[in-house]
């Protein structure tokens, strides 16, 4: 199963999606999407790994936890607003890119 959302993206844009099977980052899943935590893998970044792992653990970006896309800022598409289990944070995306994602059904 794959996600489009054709109708949200400007005419010529191209379209992103998330397939079911394959996890992939929440930081390239485009606006509206839903679905489940699989895995928290920090990469480099502005933060050590165990730091950027340590951090969204405590935000609750756990393995199973329901995630969903809801806002991305009007420049860069960067920050962005997440609703995890309820709790809408802020991240960038280079930090949401350490949430390994997998579509809902």
């Amino acid at each position: 199963m794959s996600i489009s959302t054709d109708w949200l993206l400007p005419p010529g844009a191209a379209a992103m999606t998330i397939k079911r099977s394959a996890p992939a980052d929440l930081g390239a899943a485009p606006l509206g999407f839903r679905g489940r935590i699989r895995a928290v893998n920090p990469i480099a970044g502005s933060l050590p790994p165990e730091e950027l792992e340590r951090r969204l653990v405590e935000l609750g970006f756990v393995e199973g936890a329901m995630v969903e896309l809801l806002h991305q800022g009007l420049f860069g598409a960067d920050p962005i607003a997440v609703r995890v289990d309820g709790v809408t944070i802020a991240l960038r995306r280079r930090e949401a890119a350490a949430v390994l994602v997998e579509a809902a059904d």
